[in-house]
């Protein structure tokens, strides 16, 4: 995932609504959103690459994500993938809290990432870059690929209009996933530098990102309410940023 947007413990009917974009190079192998075969309470979609996954779900009320941590002109050579820490964490039945402990002894396996965890009760935010992990405080929190509520142009944006889209009870899903949608770079005059050059830098500020080689993949929203049910919508993207397919899940926690 590249962008996340996050209300924790905020709205009145629901305990999260999540919002996010998966932002990938177009030609890497992808599975769209569903049960796994081999982990059949475990729902995600699938990096065919490595095995993975970067979002999902399971039946008894895990949920995880991650995203990378930007890092100019650092090689990943002979780094275990990201993907395995979100389906490694959803297919474990340790509190969230055992889980990062077990993870702390190997973090340097791995590049840098986000990683976001919630077993049902204790939700927690993970980096290996800085701070190593903080739980997650009720209210709205966004995150793209350097830590959590860093001020970014297109996180600050989505979280305010995500504030806005919540202070009603009820939800409209079509505009959660426009606020994620915006496909507008933001003017040069806010852009953030972080070591990747003017072109990428302005590529990659829109909340929606649009490239030939790389850019949003998919969308993802999830909405898990009061009563312990959670509504899962995928939405995947052509490289031209038109929608080819939707997949949505309704899910009663076992």
């Amino acid at each position: 995932m590249c962008l996340v947007v996050i209300a924790y413990e905020h709205h009145p009917r629901y305990r999260l609504v999540l919002a996010a974009n998966r932002d990938e190079f177009h030609q890497r192998p992808t599975q769209h959103a569903q049960w796994w075969q081999d982990q059949p309470a475990l729902l995600a979609g699938r990096d065919l690459e490595a095995g993975g996954t970067w979002l999902g779900v399971t039946k008894n009320g895990r949920l995880a994500l991650v995203t990378n941590f930007r890092e100019p002109g650092k090689r990943a050579a002979g780094k275990r993938s990201r993907g395995e820490l979100v389906s490694n964490f959803l297919i474990d039945d340790r509190p969230a809290a055992k889980f990062a402990a077990e993870l702390s002894k190997e973090i340097d396996n791995y590049s840098g990432f986000n990683l976001l965890i919630f077993d049902g009760e204790e939700f927690l935010y993970l980096c290996n870059r800085g701070d190593y992990q903080q739980s997650l405080q009720p209210g709205i929190h966004g995150l793209s690929n350097h830590r959590l509520d860093t001020p970014w142009p297109k996180v600050e944006k989505t979280r305010q209009q995500f504030a806005d889209q919540l202070a009603s009870d009820d939800i409209d899903q079509n505009k959660l996933f426009s606020i994620i949608g915006d496909k507008r770079p933001f003017n040069d005059k806010v852009l953030p530098d972080t070591g990747i050059g003017h072109e990428l830098e302005k590529l990659l500020s829109a909340p929606f990102v649009i490239g030939r080689e790389y850019g949003t993949r998919c969308s993802t929203l999830v909405l898990w309410d009061q009563a312990g049910d959670i509504h899962f919508t995928e939405r995947s993207f052509s490289s031209s940023g038109e929608m080819e397919q939707e997949h949505s899940f309704n899910i009663r926690l076992d």
